[in-house]
């Protein structure tokens, strides 16, 4: 008898839980769709009265003129975003590599705790690090003011190896052991294993990785604001100052009205889609290593 009722306890308890689970998940999608459509119903309307290609490349932001162009805006993004994937993608990946495959047991733990704790670190402290100490070194060794895209890249580099070392590090770390076995049983190096078998076997974790860390850093505000100039000019080059998207909200938002509020309604709408395509990138790749490590 009482094994009957703990038996039908227990699943009470699972159809507790799975619908819980379900409303979680529906809760979600709701949250999501809320916010797309409160975010597209306000900045829809000026990206076609604009015209997207207007809205998009042109470099001219008046707003109180009525001239709504983000161009200047999205190269400052993707030049500090490139710019500090550049060199933070190369070490993040050397870096996981070195604590999943080389670095004694004790070492890796100790850099995961590390780079756990690099990513805690909230942005704004990031930022005044740069304000206080890259900036000023820009300025004294390289020229300029110093605000600019190599002091954002500098900054978001570093924002975005936590992501980059965790994900890379991770997936170096579920690829089979037998691979590493079958390639060293072959006579390969240690290195050359992982050059050769380890890397290219967890290439769709580390494009994720990348992709995220991309998506990561093109979202990032506070940071960036503190150490780029915030002008809104196409940057000469990366001692030039600087706006992107976020900042451009963050520091017009709180005064805008009518169609000057509704365009930065609409550049937020414009993060939102490359975010959703990065998601997107990061799916297919995903799939496409299941579908090529299956076969």
């Amino acid at each position: 008898m009482n094994r009957l009722y703990g038996g039908a306890e227990a699943r009470y308890n699972e159809i507790f839980i799975e619908k819980a689970l379900f409303v979680s998940a529906a809760l979600f999608i709701i949250i999501i769709a809320i916010i797309t459509l409160f975010i597209f119903s306000k900045g829809l309307p000026v990206f076609l009265k604009v015209g997207w290609a207007d809205f998009l490349f042109n470099t001219d932001w008046r707003p109180t003129k009525g001239i709504f162009g983000i161009g200047a805006m999205v190269v400052g993004s993707l030049a500090v975003t490139l710019s500090a994937m550049i060199w933070s993608v190369p070490l993040g990946l050397a870096t996981a590599v070195f604590m999943a495959e080389i670095a004694p047991r004790h070492i890796g733990q100790l850099l995961g705790s590390l780079v756990e704790l690099l990513a805690g670190i909230p942005s704004v402290v990031y930022g005044f690090v740069g304000l206080l100490v890259v900036v000023p070194f820009i300025r004294e060794h390289m020229g300029g003011n110093g605000m600019s895209v190599l002091a954002g890249a500098i900054v978001l580099g570093i924002m975005i190896l936590p992501t980059v070392v965790n994900i890379s590090r991770d997936a170096i770390q579920a690829v089979p052991r037998e691979y590493t076995e079958g390639s060293l049983a072959l006579g390969a190096s240690h290195y050359q294993t992982i050059a050769k078998v380890i890397i290219p076997a967890a290439r769709s974790g580390i494009i994720t990785a990348v992709v995220l860390g991309m998506g990561r850093a093109i979202g990032e505000t506070m940071a960036v604001v503190m150490v780029t100039g915030n002008s809104s000019i196409v940057p000469a080059s990366i001692l030039a100052p600087v706006r992107t998207m976020t900042s451009n909200i963050v520091l017009e938002m709180g005064y805008a009205s009518g169609d000057h509020q509704a365009a930065l309604f609409s550049t937020g709408m414009v993060l939102f889609i490359f975010i959703v395509v990065l998601n997107l990138i990061v799916n297919r790749v995903a799939k496409a290593g299941d579908i090529n490590g299956k076969k």
